[in-house]
């Protein structure tokens, strides 16, 4: 039976060469791959710090623990997210509040966060986290406006966008440049842009808070710079270091993202133009001016249903091809202990699913997965 998943990574022979490489090196950890790695990304994204870790939920651990996030902040998100931020927003104690989303796209918006605040009487907000579902920069530089309004942080949740682009008046920023906002997050899982197994960054401008995140990372040690052996604890940090030779693995990875970029285009703009032609399915009006990553490609079913959704994921799994949810709103897990419903976020729910998209993916099997959908809606 053919088995197309929703994502795939792609590894070639220069990466794994470039691995192979490292591991032959004396160290193999806390090594020059790392800070070379680090140097990479800050010209890549132009920002002025990163710090590379293990894993996208450790880079929003990391951002968190550098705002000092504690008992009794509040913290506002999307309903629409991975469970990650909700997670790790429990585990500090924060008062979580959230943010319905745009039926359409699944994302939140400034003016969504407005609601949140006058919904539930917040005055004062710690830090509001922010989401580009599928890749897409919605509204990116808008929610700067909200900090002096609430005296919060802007992190950006961008683990599904490393290479996307936003654009102010002609002129376009990348996410995790930090132009608007005080810190993003990425993640390196096997399906995004590009990988290193399981990794992370943390990306930000302001030093207090690089200082803060590379502690974090490394359990809080201090080291002397003379004797090797002393060393002080400043911070009640962990271990999230990334290894070298995943290091090297994302330093040839990065070297291919324009082309991975362009890839993932292509497959989008496909879609697109199969599917703008019926009314049985409504694609996601995303802003023009922007570049995205094309994480997820989610298209929309008309008047949608929870049962509608699963049978059609059934029959496309029975056809061997995944399509997925992305995302079950937060809310609806036995974790969220308070009462909500989104009436937009539930409207996006019951309708969206995200198509195979990702490097590698061939036109046949593209031109099958169409052929299918087009079979199942009869358009």
């Amino acid at each position: 039976m053919i088995n197309i998943p929703y994502g795939r990574q792609f590894i070639d022979n220069k990466d794994i060469k470039s691995v192979t490489k490292s591991l032959k090196k004396k160290l193999i950890t806390s090594g020059e791959e790392v800070l070379n790695f680090e140097n990479k990304i800050n010209n890549y994204l132009n920002c002025k710090y990163s710090t590379v870790c293990n894993s996208g939920t450790s880079a929003l651990y990391l951002a968190l623990s550098s705002l000092n996030i504690k008992k009794n902040d509040n913290i506002i998100m999307p309903t629409i997210t991975f469970i990650a931020s909700f997670n790790i927003s429990y585990l500090l104690k924060a008062n979580i509040f959230l943010a319905d989303v745009d039926p359409n796209t699944g994302q939140m918006s400034p003016e969504d966060v407005l609601n949140c605040c006058k919904k539930f009487g917040l005055k004062r907000v710690k830090a509001i986290i922010t989401m580009y579902n599928g890749g897409y920069p919605e509204n990116s530089y808008k929610f700067i406006k909200l900090k002096k309004k609430f005296k919060s942080y802007i992190i950006e949740d961008a683990c599904h966008a490393f290479g996307a682009q936003y654009n102010i008046k002609g002129k376009y920023f990348k996410i995790g440049s930090c132009k608007h906002a005080d810190i993003s997050t990425f993640s390196l899982h096997p399906l995004k842009t590009i990988t290193t197994g399981e990794g992370g960054i943390v990306t930000t401008n302001l030093k207090k808070f690089d200082l803060k995140i590379k502690s974090y990372r490394s359990l809080g040690i201090k080291k002397d710079k003379q004797d090797h052996w002393k060393y002080d604890v400043i911070n009640a940090g962990l271990n999230f270091r990334l290894n070298n030779f995943q290091c090297a693995l994302g330093i040839s990875q990065l070297k291919k993202i324009n082309h991975f970029l362009e890839f993932r285009k292509k497959i989008a703009l496909k879609y697109t133009k199969e599917f703008s032609k019926t009314d049985k399915i409504i694609l996601p009006n995303y802003s023009k001016a922007n570049k995205p990553s094309y994480h997820l490609y989610i298209i929309n079913i008309k008047n949608g249903s929870i049962r509608k959704k699963e049978k059609f994921i059934k029959f496309m799994k029975s056809k061997g091809v995944i399509v997925q949810y992305h995302y079950t709103p937060i809310y609806k897990f036995k974790i969220f202990k308070g009462k909500y419903i989104g009436k937009n976020t539930e409207i996006y729910h019951n309708s969206a699913i995200s198509l195979p998209i990702y490097y590698g993916l061939t036109s046949k099997d593209q031109n099958y997965i169409i052929y299918l959908i087009k079979s199942y809606f009869k358009f």
